[in-house]
């Protein structure tokens, strides 16, 4: 089964949590703190895939989930990190994310990978608190929560050229002779539901080419999932146009058909309207045909267009037109290349931060403060534990969130909220100063105990 497009939940591995644990042995006396630290949850990967052609695999599962860190141990032991969770799709696959429909990536190489939910970080154990006035801290963080997201795939095929026309054009019998492809060919409109793709080759040259089902009014709209057809063709360099030129079914007037397809490309937008085109007209053995394709012939050289007579059933005409075709998909790939992507190349989706602390009144004593470094400030503590909430507000008050709420007018006992966390404001009257890129690390939570 064809399935072009797909929506999946995608939830990263939560960091593991730091572990609190001091060294105890027989013989050594105050052997100090030696929790280990957390480690970082798995990240969600998307891995372009040449030996795939279809998103089916993601039509019947949705929710996917990457494994966790392992939480810190004593004796200076560190969590493991959790597995990456690599999702196969599609050499041409454009991830976007659903609620923002921002695209995270588009992975038009083999091997080609993008990273689209991170894992969270692994919290720090009681070994990093250490100062030389505390040496013996009685907290560990908690593990950074994952991201977790709803995405979607949406499958463009990669071909060099691309068949369109309106339904019984003859394309699926042309893509069958141009090359090795074995599309269903019937004698009714709309035989050909999902798009094929075939290598041709013509002389020395090859090129693939794709075979979209029949368009027909309406298709920039959605008319006959023309939406859906017409994407696979945005990444084609150039545009072969087949026009039936036997009358088509129920009579069809050749150069309206020609006109209609014409309008659809324009209207789709990417591009397709101006994309270089070479007018093939079709099935020439048919009984009238010549006379149509004068007209059709006309039309085709009023736009500048090349116009080749074929038959897909004879093989009429086939050959030529097929050098030819060759000889200008080599001329646009060079001039208008289509950026080939290195596998080696990482895609990491980002949103927008969001680290700027921002403070905002939301009623009489009561504020919310946000700010990507403050929130995973609060988010790591362990609120139950009083040394960590008390380390939590003197790294608040020197990453100057104290000043910021003070500027705001609120005062000792006003209702804060950040994150999830809501408590009443306790001023501690130190000063304002840049945290240290140890204290700035992170914001992390988990459900769990760090060790035992």
């Amino acid at each position: 089964m064809f399935i072009d497009e797909a929506k999946i939940n995608v939830e990263a591995g939560s960091g593991g949590a730091g572990c609190m644990s001091f060294r105890r042995e027989k013989h050594v006396p105050k052997g100090g703190p030696d929790g280990g630290d957390g480690g970082p949850g798995g990240d969600v990967v998307v891995q372009a895939d040449i030996g795939m052609s279809t998103l089916i695999d993601y039509h019947y599962k949705r929710h996917f989930k990457a494994p966790k860190g392992r939480h810190g141990e004593g004796a200076r032991r560190n969590g493991a990190t959790g597995e990456d969770l690599v999702l196969r799709v599609p050499v041409g696959t454009v991830i976007r994310d659903a609620e923002s429909d921002q695209v995270m990536g588009d992975l038009v190489a083999d091997g080609q990978r993008a990273v689209i939910a991170h894992g969270g970080h692994g919290g720090r154990g009681n070994t990093h608190f250490v100062t030389p006035t505390r040496r013996a801290p009685t907290w560990a963080e908690l593990g950074e929560p994952s991201e977790k997201r709803w995405v979607t795939f949406e499958l463009k095929l990669l071909a060099d050229a691309a068949l369109v026309g309106v339904p019984s054009a003859g394309k699926s019998s042309l893509i069958a002779r141009m090359s090795a492809a074995r599309p269903k060919i019937a004698d009714y409109p709309f035989t050909t539901l999902v798009p094929n793709l075939g290598v041709a080759k013509a002389g020395a040259r090859s090129f693939v080419v794709a075979d979209v089902p029949g368009l027909i009014e309406g298709a920039h709209q959605g008319a006959g999932l023309g939406y859906a057809f017409l994407r696979h063709i945005e990444r084609s360099a150039l545009i072969l146009h087949v026009v039936d030129l036997s009358g088509g079914w129920e009579g069809r007037d050749p150069v309206r058909d020609a006109n209609i397809i014409d309008h659809e490309l324009a209207m789709h937008g990417s591009g397709l309207g101006s994309r270089p085109q070479i007018v093939l007209g079709n099935k020439i053995d048919a009984e009238g045909a010549s006379e149509r394709s004068s007209f059709v012939r006309k039309w085709a050289e009023e736009r500048g267009r090349p116009y080749f007579e074929v038959s897909a059933i004879t093989g009429a005409g086939v050959e030529p037109m097929m050098l030819a075709v060759a000889e200008r998909v080599e001329e646009l790939r060079r001039a208008f290349p289509i950026p080939a992507g290195q596998p080696e190349a990482l895609i990491t989706y980002k949103p927008e931060a969001g680290r700027d602390l921002r403070v905002r009144r939301t009623g009489k004593g009561a504020f919310s403060v946000s700010g990507r470094s403050v929130e995973r400030m609060v988010i790591m503590t362990d609120m139950n534990n009083e040394d960590a909430v008390g380390y939590l507000q003197r790294r608040m008050a020197r990453a100057g969130v104290e000043k910021a709420l003070t500027a705001a007018g609120a005062i000792d006992g006003d209702e804060i909220t950040i994150g999830a966390v809501t408590f009443d404001l306790e001023l501690t009257g130190t000063s304002a100063a840049p945290l240290d890129e140890d204290e700035a690390a992170g914001d992390m939570t988990d459900d769990e105990e760090g060790c035992a």
